[in-house]
């Protein structure tokens, strides 16, 4: 067999870490290509011709079970190739359960589910464990194998004592080049031994192929056809190169006691008859705040799922644009590409461009999940809301710098007059109070059948479909107040100030946020990279709690831990997918500190290889990465499969992103927690406001349900003080 451009075949069974996997493996056999496929899109007829061309099989981990054809798909097939046809194998959790099950082996369910756990693996020392200590890896699982049979050879095990007792964490077949792992290699916190493990197991597949002289025919074009590219699936590079880039122009005034409410009022944002766009950042760590000053002619996008074209508003004008053979992504992609600009200040994140809402579902039919029938008549907001903002500032927090940018030629009237009206007004501490009249109904989720979701929530976990669960429901208000939409947002602002604030008042949605959570953001290119930023675990500020005792709360619990770590991995998947290797956690389960809370937040980086540049690259990113993985859980499809059957309602704009795109490339969208967010025909002549503030948590097997019950509860509570609504108490609602 040729060992110098080895070629592997990793089999996906729906996972979300299916990408770790592969950079593991490209980090342990350098050489190597690798070509993904699903495990139902090739029949074991239709594969058995291609393996000829591979020298290795990769079977990946996946939610479910092995002994469910579904979940498994031509899986259970290969383990029976026949002697002619055979080729070394690999399989992970999943994968590694399936390998003993059909040798004989016994497939038993946990006492105590292992999700996002740490364990120390013993091993002797010999086969794939060669020249390696104890190790310490991750766990992803419900089920274990037990191998009641002659044909697999333990390799490794765990002792989880009185949970679960001895667990099998590897083996192999005695004379077939079968291995595997119950545990994730691919795991961020598991150590160096899970790339040794791969190297090794490599060693003992070029050695099995060597003594058999198997050698590795090509892969012709029509193998390609059925195989598509291999991964990483790096397009080609892609900058703009038109002649005829806009230009920005700036002016920068340094005002002492600048405010952003202050500066929104300048821009007129009490004329609630027009739109409004705010991006605030109202808390350490934010920075800067983005307000745009909107024409009459500033172009609205609108589009709903299943739309065959996208809504165009300029005023009172509405057009219609068909998309074609385009997806709503391709087409906003496009329209920014003919949008790129250039020369603006480097040091201000928006120059101008797109800024809004993408809804939670937007993401889940990127996902091929089916969403609910009838979504236009029980969710009117739109899925894509997004303004094009010409003419904008920027205050920078940090040194009361504003920046005054246009992206139309020769705007200087606008710009001087703009900073003559910021120099000559008198900044104060604007304040927002409510109306003693104002009348708040709260109609919450109820309770018994929150928590009866919870408890079938953990019997999806128990059963291997998901690791983690988010599970959230929606809080209805009814208001008759005459306190404007800004005066609410205000009061949000004052009572649940955060980094990621908004208020953004777009036809026929108004929406207002104080999220503490930025999902993703990148950088302009060239060289640009990708963040995010995932929270999971929160601490409420309180007299005499330290940074030291937030710490120990949070970073010493092991179910706080592990959600953190399930997303971290989960991200480092979705991130792999886009930019192939480089991507690297550069801080885990690291506490910040906000104006009220204590945060865990880990933080993940990504960027093309050298030589790779892409204009929209970052825009790609956030499309692959919805809906957040912090919103849903892990594996996602499956996750969000399991939610959309537990949850009643469409979450809409909750568990979307909010955020924008900068006409130099750049962005940066936030996860609207928080938040809450009414559509204008709610409104009805007698003042009564409709709003939905969306609430949850992350369901595991460790959670308690009335525990959880709680934190919803207690997430509402910042949003509900900006209506004046008695806060709920946790055990009597």
């Amino acid at each position: 067999m040729t060992i110098q451009h080895p070629r592997l075949l990793l089999i996906d069974s729906y996972d979300s870490f299916t990408f770790n996997l592969a950079a593991l493996c490209h980090t342990a056999i350098p050489d190597c290509s690798i070509h993904i496929i699903k495990n139902d899109q090739l029949t074991i007829a239709e594969l058995l011709p291609l393996l000829k061309s591979f020298s290795a099989i990769i079977i990946g981990p996946g939610p479910g079970s092995p002994d469910i054809p579904d979940d498994v798909g031509v899986v259970k097939d290969i383990w029976r190739l026949s002697d002619c046809d055979l080729i070394p194998i690999f399989g992970v959790c999943l994968g590694f359960q399936s390998l003993v099950i059909e040798h004989g082996g016994q497939l038993r369910r946990l006492r105590v589910v292992k999700h996002g756990q740490v364990s120390e693996i013993f091993h002797d020392g010999r086969d794939i464990f060669q020249n390696l200590d104890q190790i310490t890896a991750v766990r992803y699982h419900s089920y274990h194998a037990e191998p009641y049979t002659q044909q697999i050879e333990p390799l490794a095990w765990t002792d989880d004592g009185v949970e679960n007792g001895s667990v099998l964490m590897a083996g192999r077949h005695r004379t077939r080049p079968f291995w595997g792992v119950q545990y994730h290699p691919e795991s961020v916190l598991t150590d160096d031994g899970g790339l040794h493990i791969l190297r090794n197991f490599w060693a003992s597949a070029v050695e099995w192929s060597q003594k058999r002289a198997r050698s590795l025919s090509p892969l012709d074009s029509h193998s390609f056809n059925i195989l598509g590219p291999s991964w990483p699936h790096l397009k080609p590079s892609l900058l703009s190169t038109s002649h005829c880039m806009n230009s920005v122009i700036t002016s920068i005034v340094q005002l002492s006691g600048a405010n952003v409410l202050d500066i929104s009022e300048i821009l007129n944002v009490n004329d609630h008859k027009s739109p409004f766009v705010l991006l605030d950042s109202a808390a350490s760590p934010g920075r800067f705040s983005i307000i745009a000053s909107l024409l009459p002619s500033s172009l609205q996008i609108l589009y709903y799922i299943g739309d065959v074209s996208v809504t165009l508003k300029r005023g009172s004008s509405v057009c219609h644009e068909s998309l074609a053979r385009e997806d709503i992504w391709s087409w906003i992609a496009r329209l920014m590409r003919s949008a790129r600009a250039i020369n603006g200040h480097p040091d201000v994140p928006f120059w101008g461009g797109l800024i809004g809402t993408l809804s939670y579902e937007l993401g889940v039919h990127t996902l091929d999940v089916p969403l609910r029938n009838n979504r236009r008549d029980t969710n009117p907001h739109p899925d894509v809301n997004l303004v094009y903002v010409q003419r904008c500032l920027v205050l920078d927090t940090f040194t009361s710098k504003v920046y005054i940018q246009s992206l139309l030629p020769d705007d200087w009237a606008w710009i001087a007059d703009t900073a003559d009206q910021l120099r000559t007004h008198s900044f104060r501490s604007t304040e927002a109070s409510l109306n003693s009249k104002t009348s708040v109904q709260v109609e919450l989720p109820d309770r018994s059948c929150y928590i009866s979701k919870i408890k079938r929530a953990q019997e999806y976990l128990q059963s291997g479909d998901s690791y983690e669960l988010c599970l959230t429901a929606n809080t209805h208000l009814s208001v008759r107040s005459s306190v404007p939409t800004w005066e609410r947002y205000k009061l949000l602002r004052r009572s649940n100030p955060a980094p990621y604030s908004a208020y953004l008042r777009l036809h026929p949605t108004t929406f207002l946020s104080s999220s503490p959570e930025r999902f993703v953001s990148y950088s302009r290119p060239p060289d640009s990279f990708c963040q995010l930023r995932p929270i999971k675990g929160t601490m409420r500020k309180a007299p005499g709690m330290t940074r030291a005792s937030a710490e120990q709360a949070l970073r010493g619990s092991q179910k706080e831990v592990a959600e953190n770590l399930m997303i971290v991995d989960l991200i480092r998947h979705d991130l792999h997918g886009v930019l192939g290797l480089d991507v690297e956690v550069k801080q885990f389960c690291a506490i910040e500190e906000y104006e009220t809370v204590w945060q865990m937040v880990s933080v993940i980086e990504g960027r093309l290889p050298a030589g790779h540049c892409h204009d929209k690259v970052g825009w790609e990113v956030l499309r692959q990465s919805l809906p957040p993985g912090s919103m849903t859980g892990a594996p996602k499809k499956r996750s969000v499969e399991i939610l959309q059957s537990l949850e009643e309602e469409d979450r809409s704009l909750y568990s979307g992103v909010f955020g924008y795109w900068c006409v130099g490339g750049g962005g940066d969208w936030s996860v609207a927690i928080r938040s809450c967010f009414k559509h204008e025909s709610d409104t009805q002549e007698s003042g009564l406001e409709n709003w939905v503030i969306g609430a949850g948590g992350a369901i595991t097997a460790l959670s308690d349900p009335q525990a959880e019950w709680d934190e919803m509860l207690l997430k509402l509570k910042g949003v509900l003080g900006a209506f004046g609504a008695v806060k709920p108490r946790c055990h009597d609602c």
